[in-house]
């Protein structure tokens, strides 16, 4: 009779082995940050990959908590093509709920699980160099763009990654929020799987895994696709296979590979353990894409 635990720990042996030393950036999102047991699962996740010798870096986002704070201020959130209108006021909340109660949480969760979490925006150490975004839309070939002010959304200019080095050398997991700074030392709101895909391409980092809501990639009949290729994803956003909100995630994903990472993971945070089990196991639970 065989020992599943054992026959677990075995399959995970030759993973464990191939990531140890190396650096994993885990955008965390979506619903695994407001389900209280998939957040001690989390914090449990990213202990483990630290003891194993792994060097994990979270990036995360925190657009529900957001909305609550801003919905409690009788401030309306309105979106621009999937990103939040912010203005002075909105991002005086944004950095106030991102880089103070939903980091530090993380921080508390992960340390309290026998991790050494330090908590960071863009504004320390000078990590995020951001300007502001402009929007261009153009619904008529015919017509001249539209250009779009999305307020303080900002986009990377520049990952200086030496405060993570600092901190990764000395044993620290960093918990990184979106938030950056520009030239002038204006605050910017940046979309946090962008900035998790920048920080994984500055590390040179082993994996790039964005936890999200959905399983991964779809087929046509809608069975998950494991594995797939940086060109195949091209033809399917060509052919209207990949839409939505998924576009920029696939987008994010391609560019860490193009930049250096070895592959990028896209997993349904709504699962109990997802990074471990992405990671460690043969078959995984979500998509994995590398270059052709």
């Amino acid at each position: 009779m065989k020992n599943s635990v054992a026959d677990l720990l075995i399959e995970a042996l030759p993973y464990i082995k191939r990531f140890s030393g190396k650096t994993i950036v885990v955008k965390y999102g979506g619903h695994a940050m407001k389900d209280e047991n998939l957040k001690k699962d989390f914090a449990n996740d990213i202990t483990l990959l630290k003891y194993i010798g792994v060097k994990p870096v979270v990036v995360h986002g925190g657009g529900p908590q957001i909305n609550k704070v801003l919905d409690s201020m009788g401030i309306t959130s309105k979106f621009i093509r999937g990103m939040r209108y912010t203005d002075d006021e909105t991002m005086d909340v944004v950095e106030m709920v991102l880089g103070g109660k939903v980091n530090k949480d993380i921080v508390a969760r992960i340390n309290h699980q026998g991790g050494k979490a330090v908590g960071l925006t863009g504004k320390d150490g000078m990590l995020i160099t951001a300007r502001k975004m402009t929007i261009y839309h153009q619904e008529d070939a015919s017509k001249p763009p539209e250009i779009i002010d999305p307020g303080m959304v900002g986009e990377v200019v520049n990952i200086n990654p030496d405060i993570i080095h600092t901190l990764t050398d000395k044993g620290f997991i960093p918990i990184i929020a979106p938030v950056g700074f520009g030239k002038n030392g204006e605050t910017y709101n940046i979309n946090a799987d962008i900035v998790a895909s920048k920080i994984a391409s500055a590390l040179h980092a082993e994996r790039l895994m964005l936890v999200t809501d959905v399983d991964g990639l779809l087929d046509m009949n809608k069975k998950l696709i494991s594995s797939v290729d940086a060109a195949s994803i091209k033809e399917m956003i060509a052919a209207g296979d990949i839409i939505g909100g998924m576009i920029p995630k696939v987008e994010c994903a391609v560019d860490a590979l193009k930049a250096g990472v070895k592959k990028s993971h896209i997993i349904n945070g709504k699962l109990s353990h997802a990074v471990l089990l992405e990671l460690f196991t043969d078959s995984g639970i979500g998509t994995q894409v590398f270059l052709d």
